[in-house]
């Protein structure tokens, strides 16, 4: 498997994104500039330049029109995916971190960080169809959770949305009213900030990933814990494949002791999990540096890894992939 080496950030990777149709590829770092990529062969299609801040994440809408990001500016961009031209700009009073549609891109959910005075923020925005509607106003805003928000996604048909961050728990809101529904069990979940999260490709489950050393799966519903994937390494990225029973899980030490390792001794390896057997199956070695963004691609025959060395490396899966035998 060889892996295309896709250099067009001059920072740490924060996050990766596929569209649906799994033909583009669309990359956030700390360099302000996310860019699109083909997701065949690796080739830079474009960037979209206006943030003044590292863009912590971004979603695409279902039909690949418009890409959202969110930045440490204190903004979240609406953006043509085309063109690259900004389409609209949703000011903050602190850093946006986390930001995804809604199915049927009429809503979009970003979170805020903690920063001076200001509490964490969970925010809801209306996404119009067409611009001139567009307004900076928030349907709702959930507060009172301590700690940073990493990742806010919605639940099934939008009727709830799950976060994640800072203080390990994970939590299920009513997306209408703001109202908490559930809270991830103190004792099996997570210990330490969960880092990222992902949800299957039917939405049924989701797996989350921690400095705790371990990424976990839930059921998106009832907030069970299904599974747990124990390694020797902070986890900052996870993935679950669309198509067969395999997790992928990324990370490494902090970045700050990075230097003082060898790559093989800071175990900067994208490393595959059984999904129903928790069995570790293989890994993928090649970052400089922590693995800090992960992604499938959704028609399973391939995904993405973005370091904290400024590379994307693109995998298309061998044969021996597929015919993995447990």
């Amino acid at each position: 498997m060889r892996p295309i080496l896709m250099k067009g950030h001059e920072r740490p990777l924060t996050f990766l994104r596929y569209n649906r149709d799994g033909d583009l590829l669309f990359s956030c770092a700390k360099d302000h500039t996310p860019t699109v990529w083909y997701a065949d062969n690796g080739d830079r299609l474009g960037t979209y330049r206006g943030h003044n801040g590292a863009v912590w994440t971004c979603d695409v809408s279902r039909d690949s029109a418009r890409l959202i990001t969110a930045s440490a500016d204190q903004t979240a961009k609406l953006w043509e995916v085309s063109t690259g031209r900004e389409l609209f700009s949703f000011s903050f009073d602190a850093p946006a971190r986390s930001v995804e549609f809604a199915i049927g891109d009429a809503l979009a959910v970003i979170t805020t960080d903690n920063f001076m005075d200001h509490v964490p923020t969970v925010q809801v925005k209306h996404i119009a169809e067409d611009l001139e509607d567009q307004t900076d106003e928030s349907a709702l805003v959930i507060t009172g959770i301590k700690g940073r928000i990493n990742r806010a996604v919605w639940g099934p048909l939008n009727r709830t949305i799950i976060t994640a961050g800072e203080d390990a728990t994970i939590r299920i809101w009513d997306s209408e009213t703001g109202k908490l529904l559930k809270e991830s069990d103190k004792e099996s979940g997570h210990q330490k900030t969960i880092s990222s999260l992902s949800k299957s490709a039917d939405w049924s489950h989701f797996i989350t990933g921690s400095l705790d050393k371990s990424a976990k799966l839930w059921d998106t519903r009832t907030l069970t814990l299904i599974k747990t994937y124990v390694t020797e390494r902070p986890v900052n990225a996870v993935d679950i494949s669309p198509t067969h029973d395999t997790v992928v899980l990324g990370g490494g030490q902090d970045a700050m002791n990075v230097t003082m390792t060898d790559r093989r001794a800071g175990k900067f390896e994208a490393k595959f999990y059984h999904k129903i057997l928790q069995e570790e199956i293989g890994g993928v070695k090649g970052h400089f540096g922590p693995i800090n963004a992960l992604a499938f691609n959704p028609d399973g025959r391939s995904f993405s890894s973005g370091g904290e060395d400024g590379y994307v490396r693109l995998h298309h899966f061998d044969s021996d992939y597929f015919n993995i035998k447990m």
